[in-house]
């Protein structure tokens, strides 16, 4: 028979014993997967059943914002410069790819947020949240890149070999928007006005990413392209879709790399800052 874990709360601060704490966190992580999975299960269910549409919202919306713009170009309201791909492939292709962004930067928050009542009440491991966020987003991420690649069939694009590296495309998106989401989460649940900022940030940035617009030649503009470390994301995961060859592959790296580092910084934070919220959620 397995014996209970005991756990002991002392006043010092768990900074006092790094390797103690980074255990803790990894341990917690392991133990919080069922239960991650079965909140990400019922959230998921949730969240089809009660829309009519159901799935189809995962297109829709990135559709939508296609036609938008391929009118405003058509009509000459905006002038874009030339793409690699048909411009409709283009644009669907980004706002799929950034949707994937924006959905793990929303999760960490999104998750906590709504485990208000469970954490006030019950003692789990707090990563369990996160983690169901993560399921949710690949789900999410997994409808969505299916129906891409469909869309691109149908523009006669066929991704070949790069197809082969274009999860880690997705996965450096949804690597890289957890650990913003997951920084900003402990001030996100003090002050709401946080979640609606980042958004309409996140809005701005969009284009400044090569999303709907190709990467500028010069000028201002091409250097708060290049400065931007959400460019080689967006640009090296539909490379790769659409059988085109990286050309910001080491600068994909080098984000990604810092992006772990953010990321185990940002878990650090959390971690700390939980019991603090869990008390003001409890008065």
């Amino acid at each position: 028979m397995t014996e209970p874990r005991i756990t002991v709360y002392t006043p010092e601060s768990s900074l006092a014993s790094p390797g103690v704490m980074i255990r803790d966190m990894f341990r917690d992580l392991a133990a919080g997967r069922e239960l991650a999975w079965r909140l990400a299960v019922r959230d998921t269910s949730a969240q089809y059943r009660q829309a009519y549409l159901g799935i189809l919202w995962a297109f829709i919306m990135p559709l939508t914002n296609t036609v938008t713009w391929v009118f405003l170009s058509q009509a000459g309201i905006v002038t874009v410069g030339d793409t690699a791909l048909p411009y409709p492939a283009y644009v669907f292709s980004g706002t799929i790819l950034w949707s994937i962004l924006m959905d793990a930067l929303n999760a960490p928050l999104a998750q906590t947020n709504g485990a208000r009542a469970m954490l006030a009440k019950l003692n789990f491991p707090r990563e369990a949240l996160l983690l169901a966020g993560i399921y949710k987003v690949l789900f999410n991420s997994a409808i969505k890149v299916t129906l891409l690649i469909a869309a691109l069939l149908l523009f006669g694009i066929n991704p070949g070999f790069g197809l082969l590296w274009f999860p880690l495309g997705i996965l450096s998106l949804i690597l890289v928007g957890t650990a913003i989401g997951l920084l900003i989460t402990p001030v996100g649940m003090l002050y709401t006005d946080v979640g609606r900022i980042l958004s309409l940030m996140m809005q701005f940035l969009m284009y400044l990413t090569p999303v709907v617009f190709p990467m500028p030649k010069e000028g201002w503009p091409a250097a708060l392209f290049q400065i931007n470390p959400l460019t080689p994301l967006i640009l090296t995961a539909r490379d790769w879709l659409t059988g085109l060859s990286p050309a910001y592959l080491e600068y994909f790296l080098v984000v990604n790399g810092a992006a772990i580092f953010l990321l185990l910084l940002a878990w650090v934070a959390y971690r700390l800052a939980m019991p603090i919220l869990i008390e003001r959620m409890s008065a």
